[in-house]
């Protein structure tokens, strides 16, 4: 498959804990969609990213980790290929994670120094989580929220003044829990400010890099 020509730069970053007993094969056929996307014949074939400094897609057998930092030439028909990868690493997840997918605007180049007016970047993120089962995903999907929730709040309050807010998000996703556990919609991409990654969202300007 071609992608000289694609409009952008798409990152995959994240750890996702593995059960004990999962091997390369089944990795292999659970990222079948990034590797095939990306025209390779295996996942060996295609784990090296598209920068020599990101160290790709790696097994790390002996914590039993699929540790992620890739980069890929796509278009948004990418985010078809993440929904399949996580509905696969859900079966094989051990604990909740969060994958973070950043799509850069490969014609954008803030570096101008007189870009056109008109000119925006089309950048945008993605937020995925995946895990064993819905308790786990909303798991971390409230870590991130009580983190970047309490990072905003101590600029201005005592972190001891901030457990009354911590509880009250505490009780949002015991809500959504009870309503959503047999869902279809837990372990698809989440985007925009209003996802569980709470400013995890799209905008707010161009991300960096994850380098290694």
């Amino acid at each position: 498959m071609s992608r000289y020509n694609a409009p952008f730069e798409i990152h995959v970053h994240g750890q996702v804990p593995l059960r004990a007993d999962v091997n390369y094969e089944q990795i292999q056929e659970a990222l079948k969609p990034l590797w095939k996307y990306a025209g390779a014949r295996s996942l060996a074939a295609a784990a090296a990213s598209a920068y020599e400094e990101e160290p790709g897609i790696r097994f790390e057998t002996a914590d039993h980790l699929l540790d992620m930092c890739w980069t890929v030439p796509g278009d948004e028909d990418f985010k078809q290929a993440l929904d399949e990868m996580c509905m696969s690493l859900n079966e094989l997840s051990e604990r909740g994670a969060a994958i973070e997918v950043s799509f850069y605007d490969a014609e954008f180049d803030e570096d101008d120094e007189e870009p056109p007016e008109d000119e925006e970047s089309r950048d945008d993120f993605v937020m995925l989580f995946v895990g064993p089962n819905p308790a786990a995903i909303m798991q971390v999907q409230r870590d991130l929220l009580v983190q970047d929730v309490i990072h905003t709040m101590e600029r201005h309050f005592d972190a001891s003044e901030l457990s009354g807010v911590v509880a009250e998000i505490d009780k949002l996703f015991t809500q959504r829990f009870d309503a959503l556990t047999n869902s279809l919609d837990l372990g698809k991409p989440s985007r925009g400010p209003g996802s569980g990654g709470g400013s995890h969202g799209g905008g707010g300007g161009r991300r960096p890099r994850h380098l290694h």
